[in-house]
């Protein structure tokens, strides 16, 4: 699943036609339960299976990919599901979710971007909470605290997921994307660079 990925990200970002992506779990169960275990067991030690998926940097490239993506949230959203979801733009989270970090709890360290991009999301303290404490958290304190931004019943999901996206399509392909881009980068800039970067990317489009 984790090559299948990393291949459709590149895709997306490489394609000239594609503006906006939606992403959702195959199963019914749910979004995504969390890295699968087994491939631990199959390396000489955690250390070395978690290298050899960090060759290809999943994470990074959800980062780095210039288009908006929308995650199509259901049922268990666990581990790295949060991890992946909280790398999205858009979070949109039908009315079955249960949310849940358990690496702490498993003797690891979340290690697809949770410490860093949930606080984002939802604060420092919250986020030490959650991950720390290894508890599920329900679809509607997801909701309230930010952690998703839209809740619908099950059945609801893919048409307010498509809805979403179609709107975002309307917009101008290069708006699109240095207003992400401005976003995401300026959260590692202090206020005032991150008002010249804003300014920069729009001196850019009223050029062209």
């Amino acid at each position: 699943m984790r090559d299948e990925l990393y291949e459709t990200l590149k895709l997306l970002r490489d394609d000239p036609n594609a503006k906006v992506a939606i992403l959702k779990g195959s199963g019914e169960r749910g979004f995504c339960a969390g890295a699968d275990l087994t491939e631990f067991g199959t390396a000489p030690s955690q250390v070395i299976a978690r290298e050899v998926r960090w060759e290809r940097d999943l994470w990074g490239l959800f980062h780095t990919q210039p288009k908006p993506i929308v995650a199509a949230l259901h049922g268990y959203v666990i581990g790295s599901g949060i991890e992946i979801a909280s790398l999205c733009d858009v979070r949109i989270a039908a009315d079955n979710c249960i949310f849940r970090m358990p690496e702490v709890a498993l003797g690891m360290v979340p290690a697809a971007g949770g410490t860093q991009t949930i606080p984002r999301l939802i604060g420092t303290s919250r986020t030490s909470e959650f991950i720390l404490s290894n508890r599920v958290m329900e679809v509607g304190e997801a909701r309230k605290i930010g952690l998703v931004d839209r809740v619908v019943p099950r059945s609801e999901l893919l048409k307010e997921c498509l809805s979403v996206s179609k709107i975002l399509s309307r917009h101008d392909n290069s708006a699109l994307i240095l207003a992400r881009r401005a976003i995401l980068l300026g959260l590692d800039l202090s206020l005032s660079e991150g008002l010249k970067l804003e300014k920069r990317f729009a001196e850019t489009l009223s050029v062209v």
